[in-house]
């Protein structure tokens, strides 16, 4: 399937913005399958995750966005053509679960980023259980990546540096599903299953609460 012009020009002025702007790598490229469909799920720190987790994966991919980035036409036309579709945060969302399914029967990878909105101080929030409630509508294999140095582009100047980063893609799996209904208490543990695979490709100092023998998932509001 052919996608609108923005897609692949967002995706090349970010490959352009990276070489440019900062020492990016990429690890991992080999855990890649050939072709989707994928749950991508990623850690949050700055604007610019997605089209950097996007251009860092090959395979054609889609992701979910707030859905107040939807609300002007300016910002629709370009965060919709750049291949995302907008989810309401903190609710059962079904239209936004049609349109992953949608684009998972496409062949298309989904990319999440579970914690819901970018970290303040570069560690990991708890969680929503949306990616966990994704993986087992789905049943597709889940992709756990990781990102690190994006943060330091919220500093004055911070691009004039080169910061370092960081894209590592880790094995996919298939999530543990119960046999049965999925309860509220297996959701959360898939959540925090997914979530364990993410913070095992992170330098300790981003794990936040999901730190070993940290047991704070209590979400604040924004």
């Amino acid at each position: 399937m052919k996608m609108h012009w923005v897609y692949y020009f967002g995706r090349g002025l970010a490959r352009t913005i990276l070489f440019l702007f900062s020492n990016w790598q990429v690890k991992g490229k080999e855990n890649v399958p050939d072709k989707g469909p994928l749950l991508i799920v990623c850690n949050h720190l700055h604007l610019g995750d997605p089209p950097i987790v996007g251009t860092s994966i090959k395979l054609k991919s889609v992701f979910m966005a707030k859905e107040e980035l939807f609300r002007g036409w300016w910002s629709r036309f370009w965060v919709q053509n750049f291949g995302a579709f907008p989810v309401h945060r903190g609710k059962l969302d079904r239209e936004a679960i049609r349109q992953a399914e949608n684009w998972v029967n496409r062949g298309f990878c989904l990319i999440m980023f579970p914690e819901g909105k970018r970290s303040s101080n570069a560690q990991m929030q708890s969680a929503f259980p949306g990616s966990a409630l994704i993986a087992s509508r789905l049943g597709i294999p889940v992709l756990p990546v990781s990102i690190t140095g994006t943060e330091k582009f919220k500093k004055p100047g911070g691009w004039l540096g080169r910061p370092r980063v960081t894209v590592t893609i880790g094995r996919p799996f298939n999530p543990p599903l119960p046999d049965g209904k999925m309860t509220r208490a297996e959701l959360d543990r898939l959540t925090e299953y997914i979530m364990g695979k993410i913070v095992e490709l992170l330098p300790t100092e981003y794990h936040g609460v999901y730190a070993r023998g940290n047991d704070d998932r209590n979400r604040k509001s924004e």
